[in-house]
């Protein structure tokens, strides 16, 4: 494949795929997790729950929706998980629910300057994989930057060193036994100063054993159709963020960088600075939407998926959405 075809394969066919792949949510269905693995959910929508003490009203509703594995956000990265700071007392009490955890969610930072401590904490819960949500416009210090994206835009020369630091990372967190992912927000779903996707060029770069992939499901309508990233990338995605995708409404805005929009003086005011936020749309639960879950299952065991994870994050009503959408995936086999 050319690099001009290789290049625009995701920007102008992968989205002509999904209407083959993705047009009817359907099929032959059998009672049985999706490649026999138990269905996941992410803890960050539930967030605001956990800083308030609930955890465990949230794993044992979780645990009543279907949910048997979930996924962390770290207490050291993530202020509404400092409750959970306590590595083995929190692997206590999410066995207690009948719950297991492999994976978790750290800030950048975190591997960056506190590794040892964060990898004692990883140890205690008892992970397997660990990850960062996006790789950060500045991968180092405030008094030693190294920036790799500005603006929302970077260069092939600022993604492979990116993939550089942080295969860094992956090769510490290989030699404590454990499996170092990269999901994709922000910089993972950016273009290059001449217009190339971000993703492809990444994964060319990253080294397939210190550094897997998750694939963020909602970003199939920015970066391209995720069955044709498992079948050209085999073996390097072992996880997935999974949630109603509806793709033949208008694209969601992006959860990276936001351009330098000019402050609304007569906006009422809010958290943000720029008026308080609508409520959003409803929340699309999976089987709900317009994706072949099937399908991308399918594929997914080629792209090497060990686990997946519900991420229903609107709030409004993104835990309904949560618990229909478990109950879907248990018709899939």
């Amino acid at each position: 494949m050319t690099q001009l075809s290789r290049r625009e394969f995701f920007a102008k066919t992968s989205m002509g795929a999904a209407v083959a792949g993705f047009a009817l949510a359907g099929g032959a269905t059998l009672r049985a997790d999706p490649l026999g693995i138990p269905i996941g959910s992410q803890t960050y929508p539930v967030r605001a729950r956990i800083a308030q003490g609930e955890f465990v009203a949230v794993l044992k509703g979780m645990y009543e929706a279907g949910i048997r594995q979930i996924e962390l956000c770290s207490p050291g990265g993530y202020a509404d998980f400092k409750s959970l700071a306590d590595g083995k007392q929190t692997k206590t009490i999410i066995e207690d629910n009948g719950l297991k955890c492999a994976s978790c969610h750290f800030g950048y930072a975190e591997f960056r300057d506190s590794l040892p401590k964060t990898l004692d904490w990883a140890r205690a819960v008892g992970l397997t994989q660990m990850g960062t949500a996006s790789l950060p416009q500045n991968m180092g210090t405030q008094a030693s930057p190294i920036i790799v994206m500005s603006g929302g835009v970077t260069s092939e020369e600022s993604i492979k060193q990116a993939a550089e630091l942080y295969g860094r990372i992956g090769a510490a967190t290989k030699a404590a036994g454990i499996q170092l992912f990269l999901h994709n927000e922000g910089f993972e779903n950016s273009r290059t100063n001449d217009g190339r996707l971000t993703y492809p060029i990444l994964l060319s770069a990253l080294d397939p054993d210190l550094v897997k992939m998750q694939f963020q499901m909602s970003s199939m309508r920015t970066i391209g159709n995720p069955i044709s990233y498992f079948n050209l990338y085999p073996g390097r995605f072992i996880s997935a963020h999974v949630h109603g995708v509806d793709l033949e409404g208008p694209a969601p805005a992006g959860r990276g960088p936001q351009m330098p929009v000019k402050p609304d003086p007569n906006a009422p005011t809010g958290r943000g600075g720029r008026g308080a936020a609508p409520p959003g749309p409803p929340a699309v639960a999976i089987g709900d939407d317009s994706v072949n879950w099937p399908a991308v299952f399918a594929a997914a065991k080629i792209g090497g998926l060990k686990n997946f994870y519900i991420e229903q994050e609107q709030a409004n009503g993104g835990w309904e959405a949560m618990v229909k959408g478990a109950a879907y995936l248990k018709t899939l086999t």
